[in-house]
């Protein structure tokens, strides 16, 4: 086990969001914004921007990480642009606020309607309904998720009839 694999994910997580150089063995190198680093195995997903091209996205494993180099932290902007990548993109056709006020008016809904609902994620972008379901932005039947499929097709449900109405 290497010193990259022997950090804790507080450690990792100080990588997010900044531009590093990653050393791998054989001395190959790596260049990009981490978007994260995977818990289990250490692996770093790095992301570039080449000029002209959609976004591009490399896994350096963690077993063959030997050193990881800040160069750069990311400003806002970036961070804005690190975190529209992993989005999915229907919730790209809506400017922040248009986000803000749809989560705003279901949870509303939500609680007029008795179902226990509160917000939870780092900026509260996830609505968490009664702690076993949860729906991401923009806050449609498609984004919702829970392993009980029940709990799951009712809540759909209701949030498709929210939507028709």
């Amino acid at each position: 086990m290497n010193d990259w694999q022997r950090k804790s994910p507080l450690d990792w997580q100080t990588y997010v969001n900044k531009l590093v150089k990653v050393v791998a063995v054989e001395k190959h190198e790596y260049e990009g914004w981490v978007l994260t680093v995977d818990p289990i195995s250490a692996s770093v997903v790095l992301a570039t921007f080449p000029e002209n091209e959609k976004v591009s996205i490399s896994f350096v494993m963690g077993h063959a990480v030997q050193e990881v180099e800040i160069l750069q932290e990311g400003d806002s902007d970036m961070k804005q642009r690190l975190a529209r990548i992993l989005e999915p993109e229907e919730s790209q056709a809506y400017s922040p606020e248009e986000l803000e006020e749809r989560k705003n008016a279901l949870k509303t809904w939500l609680e007029t309607n008795h179902i226990p609902v509160g917000e939870q994620g780092e900026l509260g972008r996830t609505l968490s309904v009664a702690g076993v379901l949860t729906i991401d932005p923009p806050y449609g039947p498609e984004q919702c998720s829970s392993a009980n499929e029940i709990i799951l097709s009712r809540v759909q449900g209701l949030v498709q009839g929210y939507f028709d109405k």
